[in-house]
């Protein structure tokens, strides 16, 4: 049996306190920001006429939400984390989607000057279209809810990631390309050792941007959807129901969620990118 001592329990708790203050600094400001903030906000929630709950209030009227987000009595009628997990899940869909056609294109696109100025108008004027604008173009097209929020998903999140590879291709050096014409490589070995390598932080530039749009995306489709389990649609009926509490829940919880996928794809791309160009 494995047993630990005084000593061995105090050095541990040592090097957390050693931690924890080594961090202080880096965690006090935020800290300090936000208390601020709902501070601000609990005191504007209290002038008349405000119509706003404030935060002590959101916590009272939703505290259910908080502490149950794992309730499911079927339907549209579950807790937060299944709602989430719906969105995300779309969002995993068509953004895996969106990445592999994006990269694809963009690759062609920065290879072949043919290609650039064929398509490059076309996606210039589609890529300004707002997510909103595609859902009813989808829902007439595919007549179904759910095969409509992938694709408005899709839609969204492929123009950062199309442009940006194709920035990044056509941005690889001339003595790159110089060098692979004494080398004679292959056009697979100039794609595996050239080309990718040399585009991939402008590929991982596009991939940031996407995730954070896919996200809004999914947010701005499930909304005018209805019947479908996902936390646009959670945010909606919560407003159709007055219920102000659980929408401002709901945009905390978003939040939280959209930082997380950007500090994913921040830690994957350190985990891919060689370490000169981090």
């Amino acid at each position: 049996m494995t047993t630990f001592s005084p000593r061995r329990r105090a050095s541990a708790d040592n090097s957390f306190l050693a931690g924890l203050q080594k961090r202080l600094p880096d965690l006090l400001p935020p800290f300090i920001a936000i208390a601020i903030f709902l501070a601000i906000w609990q005191l504007f929630s209290l002038t008349p006429g405000a119509t706003l709950p404030g935060p002590i209030k959101v916590i009272q009227d939703t505290w259910i939400l908080i502490f149950w987000p794992f309730y499911d009595r079927g339907g549209t009628d579950k807790g937060l984390f299944w709602q989430i997990w719906a969105s995300l899940q779309r969002v995993a869909i068509s953004y895996t989607l969106a990445a592999i056609v994006g990269i694809g294109l963009g690759i062609l696109i920065g290879t072949s000057k043919v290609m650039s100025k064929a398509l490059d108008p076309l996606f210039q004027l589609l890529r300004t279209v707002p997510p909103l604008a595609w859902v009813p173009i989808s829902l007439a097209a595919l007549r179904q809810n759910e095969p409509a929020a992938l694709f408005v998903i899709f839609i969204t999140a492929i123009w950062p990631i199309l442009i940006n590879t194709a920035v990044g291709v056509k941005e690889i050096p001339s003595d790159y390309n110089n060098v692979a014409k004494v080398l004679q490589l292959t056009k697979k070995e100039y794609f595996f050792n050239i080309l990718i390598p040399a585009a991939l932080p402008y590929i991982f530039t596009g991939l940031r941007i996407a995730i954070g749009l896919a996200w809004l995306a999914i947010i701005a489709a499930e909304i005018v959807m209805s019947g479908i389990v996902g936390i646009g649609f959670f945010i909606w009926e919560a407003y159709q129901n007055n219920n102000v509490s659980e929408v401002i829940l709901a945009l905390i919880y978003i939040g939280i969620v959209g930082l997380l996928l950007d500090k994913l794809m921040a830690w994957i791309q350190t985990l891919i990118l060689p370490a000169e160009q981090k």
